[in-house]
C-alpha cells in the first residue's frame, strides 16, 4: 500500500491469499487491523479501498515551519527552487516598512511531501540583512533554519491571514491539482520584536492541508474583506 500498489484497485481476500500465501482467515484478521486503524476502508456491498491520505495539519496561531511540520510526523520535505534573487517590489516593501526602492531577496519554491506537490511558497526578505541566503541550496533545508544560522535572525512573532482561492492553471500544474481542487493562500507577515523581517505568500493545495485551532468565545475576529482586499494588520509603528 505504501508503494502505491493498491491505489487504482484493491484485490479480494481471495487474490489476497494467493498473492501473499496465507490462509483467509489471515487475511481477513489484516483487513479487519487495517480498518479499525483507517488504512483501508469498507462498506456493506462495496469493495475494499486504501483511505485517503490524511491533510497534514498545522496548529494556527503558531509561529510554523513548513519543513518542520512535514517532516515532524516522518513525511520528507523537499523544494524544487523555483527563482532565488534580488529585487524590487514597491506593495512588499510598503508590508515590511521599507522604502519602494528597498532591495528585497525573493525566494519562490515548490514544496514537495515525499515527492508530490504540496505548496507553491513566495518569501520576500529585507536584502540589507538577508543577502546571504542567496547562496543556500534549499532543497532540503528551512528557510527559518537558515535565517537563523546564516544571518543569526530568529522570528518572534507575526500575523497570518488564510483564505480559499482557486488556482490559476498554471498553479495546478505545478501542484498537480485537480481543477475542481480549491487551494489555501496563506498570507504571513513575520516580526523580529515587533518589526517586519519576512513577507510570505504561500498556497497550499486544499486536500493536503488544514489548520486546527484551540478557541475561547472572544478569540477570534471575522471581517468581510474580500480575497482582492489589499489590507493587512500590521505591527504598530508601521506603516501599512
Amino acid at each position: 500500500m505504501a508503494a502505491g500498489d493498491f491505489a487504482d484497485t484493491f484485490p479480494g481476500e481471495m487474490e489476497l491469499a494467493r498473492q501473499y500465501g496465507a490462509s483467509r482467515h489471515t487475511i481477513r484478521e489484516a483487513l479487519r487491523t487495517l480498518r479499525l486503524d483507517g488504512t483501508v476502508t469498507a462498506a456493506r456491498g462495496r469493495t475494499s479501498r486504501v483511505a485517503a491520505p490524511t491533510p497534514f495539519e498545522q496548529p494556527a496561531g503558531a509561529l510554523y515551519s513548513l519543513f518542520a511540520s512535514v517532516e515532524a510526523i516522518g513525511h520528507t520535505q523537499r523544494s524544487v527552487v523555483l527563482r532565488c534573487d534580488l529585487r524590487t517590489d514597491a506593495v512588499v516593501a510598503a508590508r515590511l516598512g521599507l522604502d519602494d526602492s528597498a532591495s528585497l531577496v525573493y525566494l519562490e519554491r515548490l514544496r514537495l511531501a515525499d515527492g508530490h506537490p504540496l505548496a507553491l511558497d513566495r518569501v520576500w526578505l529585507p536584502a540589507s540583512w538577508a543577502t546571504p541566503l542567496l547562496a543556500v541550496d534549499f532543497g532540503r533545508t528551512s528557510l527559518y533554519e537558515q535565517m537563523r544560522t546564516s544571518c543569526g535572525v530568529v522570528l518572534t512573532g507575526g500575523q497570518e491571514r488564510i483564505r480559499a482561492v482557486v488556482p490559476t492553471i498554471e498553479e495546478q500544474q505545478l501542484l498537480d491539482s485537480p481543477p475542481q481542487v480549491a487551494a489555501l493562500a496563506l498570507e504571513r507577515l513575520g516580526c523580529l520584536g515587533g518589526i517586519p523581517a519576512e513577507w510570505r505568500h504561500t498556497l497550499i493545495r486544499g486536500d493536503k492541508f488544514s489548520l486546527t485551532a484551540q478557541f475561547t468565545p472572544s478569540s477570534y475576529r471575522f471581517t468581510t474583506a474580500g480575497p482582492t482586499d489589499p489590507t493587512f494588520p500590521a505591527p504598530q509603528g508601521v506603516r501599512p
